[in-house]
């Protein structure tokens, strides 16, 4: 299959790419740093978008204008290049953002979105992407957790302070903590190409964990102790609202993903860091 991706030199969109050419697939690299070329689209069966500004920086005005943008516009500009030459399948990146801080409440593909700046980013995101559907795309939408990989995204910047002995509990650890591996990630994306599925996908591992317990495993991965809580003070201090993410709750669970079949081949987080580590 021709497949068109949007932040190939991405953490996540990097392993994809390999991945999907080892399989033997043709893969087109697109960029949205401007408007998306018709030749890059036209024959492909399939577009994966997975571009978008990091939101792990203070939320500066500017910083968040680029959040925005690079989601919601760019998803717009992407969706209209579509409509000249419609592929089977869209899968556009969505986070678990969309749900916002929830505390202990279980959520599923069902729950409603947040109020705040992340919840409504996701919201207009994933709303432009479903402009597809309107002329015959099959749209899926992945709200992804953190994901953890050996190469990148929020593992490589933890490991560190946790190698030194430093790592420890966000504030009361009881915060929920929803993570995918990057290998169950990467087979979910190939799992919605070729399964006849549509809408949101939560791209969550089905059992999220306290962050107590995540730090916790992690520490015993690299035999180290976790001992030294992190204030929520300091961390505000250091990142700003950005900081909200770092101690929201989000208690995320895959439904749609475990409905259709998909299987995870790293359920839990021990055996997760256990590969990685």
């Amino acid at each position: 299959m021709r497949i068109a991706i949007t932040g190939a030199s991405g953490f996540i969109g990097r392993r994809l790419v390999s991945k999907l050419k080892v399989e033997g697939n043709e893969v087109q690299l697109v960029s949205l740093r401007t408007a998306p070329r018709e030749q890059d689209l036209a024959g492909c069966g399939a577009v994966i978008h997975l571009a978008g500004e990091p939101v792990a920086q203070r939320w500066t005005s500017a910083a968040r204008e680029r959040i925005r943008a690079s989601r919601v516009d760019a998803t717009r500009s992407l969706v209209a290049a579509l409509q000249k030459s419609p592929p089977a399948t869209l899968i556009s990146a969505s986070a678990v953002g969309y749900y916002g801080p929830r505390g202990d409440e279980i959520l599923t593909e069902k729950a409603s979105p947040a109020s705040d700046f992340l919840g409504q980013i996701a919201v207009d995101w994933e709303r432009e992407a479903q402009k597809a559907e309107a002329f015959g795309v099959r749209v899926v939408t992945l709200r992804i957790a953190m994901v953890l990989g050996r190469d990148g995204g929020a593992l490589k910047k933890m490991l560190p302070p946790f190698r030194l002995g430093l790592g420890g509990r966000i504030g009361t650890g009881k915060q929920w903590i929803s993570w995918i591996h990057l290998e169950d990630l990467i087979s979910m994306i190939e799992f919605a190409l070729r399964t006849p599925i549509s809408g949101p996908l939560n791209a969550s591992a089905p059992n999220p964990v306290i962050n107590a317990e995540f730090t916790r495993e992690l520490a015993r991965a690299v035999h180290r102790p976790a001992i030294l809580p992190v204030p929520l003070f300091l961390l505000k201090l250091l990142f700003g609202q950005m900081a909200e993410i770092l101690y929201a709750s989000n208690r995320v669970i895959p439904e749609a993903a475990l409905n259709a079949g998909f299987p995870f081949r790293f359920p839990e987080i021990s055996g997760a860091f256990q590969d990685l580590l």
